[in-house]
């Protein structure tokens, strides 16, 4: 689905990333819901259901980044709320929501322009 010898992600199909070497999903590493950053990769744990809602954002707006790109899933079934884009525009953030493939190939550019930008991805549907 994505490839990108760049990266820092290399590598993302259904539910697995790879992020500096490491396979993240599939029982391996954070998992299929990832929050990624400069200081690193966790897993999204405030992900849940199909909504994004502002508290799904708190952790990544607490790292103060420009952008904060939403991977939706790959087929966009995550829905973004007015209420979470209030949430990011009230603290002077970008908020960019892209089926998960093309939010990893956003990250990819940004990160390597030197942006501070952090990654929600929702790993699946």
């Amino acid at each position: 689905m994505f490839d990108d010898p760049l990266g820092p992600i290399t590598h993302f199909e259904w539910g697995s990333y790879t992020i500096a070497g490491q396979v993240h999903g599939g029982g391996q590493g954070v998992g299929k819901d990832i929050l990624l950053s400069p200081q690193g990769i966790s897993a999204w744990h405030e992900r849940e259901g199909h909504k994004l809602k502002p508290e799904m954002l708190v952790r990544a707006l607490e790292l103060q980044p420009e952008v904060i790109i939403v991977g939706n899933g790959v087929n966009g079934a995550l829905k973004v709320g007015k209420k979470a884009y209030k949430a990011a525009q009230e603290a002077g953030v970008m908020l960019q929501v892209l089926k998960t493939p093309d939010a990893c190939r956003a990250f990819n550019q940004l990160a390597r322009e030197g942006k501070c930008v952090v990654l929600l991805a929702h790993g699946t549907c």
